[in-house]
């Protein structure tokens, strides 16, 4: 389900933010100047500590000679460092987790990385070396697109022009290709926000995943419930095919969806094997991140131009609130609704809050209480208040702020997790920087149901279908 206030905003995208200085945590500095925003590294103790295992027990030690095998075949196939964070995955209750689709556990979906064969150009260790470090640290997930190496630019470029239909010959195709495939600005803000999520939250669908989409077969399947998406069950299915994502019921209430990367990824994905640099996307980040691209875009994103198509965005870049609603739903399987916070007009000029602070705050840490990570839309807006620019992270968590005076109210520090700061650790924002700055955020249906009114998802997509023909024409 989705909570929206303004239809014309809903075609806004979130993707990689222009930051504006800040002096400190919360505190606006020059605007304009392009720097990161300023963040806290010190060792996160957060409250609540959000569990990673929140569906089975902690199983810390191998049982069986079935286990102890594939363990030890592991073993034989890593080198020094990420056998250490193997060992390490045991001991904190990673490695045995079984929160998946079909039940299988970390260790099992790793062995099958490493035994049977992957996609073509991919390396069964290189990609359980990425799932293994994912795991351990989700916060190594980056949406920075790597740079193409000086004669692969021009293969690609090649590639790119012939699937276009462009003229090799015409100078200014050759011009326009060459700067589409080299990304800049990637626009898989909210992929990566989910990816991460799914790695810190449900290690093993997160290493079923992988192993799915990294194979020879380039897909996995998952089974969601239908009530998950809508109230009533064709409604449900209305959303499945308006998002074009193949699938087969099972009953009146479950459906099994199969996820695929786009066709190119695997081009991208072969170059980060060979050529990644510190900082950008490993090939398991690439596989993902399309994976998640495709099923909100309607299956219509293109890998080699972090571009999209699709019947819900007029823009060719990022996914906007409902489609990032809906991809969240069924890659989680659960009834993830996105409130809208801010009132936005017509000009994309910030007017005003559909609730009070206090309300969001409430809606975020009850969410935070209960184990569930908040993925975010926030805004930047010039100086007339007018939206230049959004952003997608992901709350894990929050602490109480240093009190200085003890008659003052209580504020919090917001842990986050953003995929583009070149940062492979929480950052932290106090609320009187982060609140005001929330447009959206997905939140579970009970957490919201008795604060805001609520528009059924398929309605949501339906008066964006609208809206965009509407506009068309």
């Amino acid at each position: 389900m989705v909570y929206s206030i303004n239809p014309d905003f809903r075609q806004y995208n979130y993707n990689t933010i222009n930051r504006v200085k800040t002096d400190s945590v919360g505190k606006k500095g020059t605007a304009g100047t392009t720097q990161t925003l300023a963040f806290t590294s010190n060792p996160v103790n957060y409250v609540p500590l959000n569990p990673v295992m929140n569906v089975s027990p902690l199983r810390t030690r191998l049982e069986g000679k079935e286990e102890k095998n594939k363990y030890n075949t592991l073993l034989k196939n890593l080198d020094k460092d990420t056998k250490k964070t193997l060992k390490l995955m045991l001991k904190q209750g990673i490695l045995l987790n079984a929160n998946s689709n079909d039940n299988s556990s970390v260790l099992d979906n790793l062995y099958k990385i490493a035994t049977t064969p992957r996609a073509a150009g991919l390396s069964n260790t290189g990609i359980l070396k990425d799932t293994i470090n994912t795991l351990f640290s989700p916060y190594n997930i980056t949406q920075q697109f790597g740079d193409l190496p000086k004669g692969i630019s021009e293969q690609v470029r090649d590639i790119y022009m012939e699937q276009k239909t462009m003229r090799k010959t015409n100078l200014l195709d050759r011009k326009i290709a060459e700067l589409d495939v080299n990304v800049d600005h990637s626009g898989t803000c909210v992929a990566s926000s989910i990816e991460f999520n799914l790695a810190k939250q449900m290690p093993a669908e997160f290493a079923r995943f992988a192993a799915g989409i990294s194979s020879s077969d380039m897909s996995v399947q998952k089974q969601i419930k239908l009530s998950n998406l809508a109230d009533n069950t064709l409604d449900a299915v209305w959303l499945l095919n308006a998002f074009e994502i193949p699938f087969e019921m099972k009953d009146f209430d479950k459906a099994t969806l199969t996820f695929t990367p786009d066709k190119n990824a695997i081009i991208r994905a072969q170059i980060q094997t060979l050529y990644k640099d510190p900082y950008e996307r490993s090939a398991l980040d690439v596989l993902m991140q399309s994976t998640f691209m495709q099923v909100g875009s309607q299956q219509s994103y293109d890998s080699l131009s972090d571009k999209r198509a699709g019947k819900f965005n007029q823009n060719d870049k990022g996914l906007i609130e409902f489609e990032k609603t809906f991809t969240e739903s069924v890659v989680e399987d659960k009834n993830k609704i996105s409130v809208t916070y801010q009132t936005v007009d017509e000009n994309a000029k910030l007017i005003g809050y559909e609730t009070d602070l206090a309300t969001m705050k409430k809606q975020i840490t009850t969410s935070l209480d209960r184990g569930e990570n908040v993925i975010i839309g926030y805004t930047q807006v010039d100086d007339n208040n007018y939206i230049i620019n959004g952003h997608e992270i992901t709350i894990i968590g929050y602490k109480k702020a240093p009190q200085t005076n003890p008659n003052a109210p209580e504020k919090l520090i917001f842990i986050c997790n953003d995929t583009d700061d070149n940062q492979f650790e929480p950052i932290e924002y106090d609320e009187d920087y982060l609140l005001p700055k929330i447009h959206h955020a997905a939140l579970p249906h009970d957490v919201v149901e008795n604060d805001v009114q609520m528009t059924e998802n398929w309605v949501e997509g339906l008066n964006t279908y609208k809206d965009m023909k509407k506009k068309a024409e």
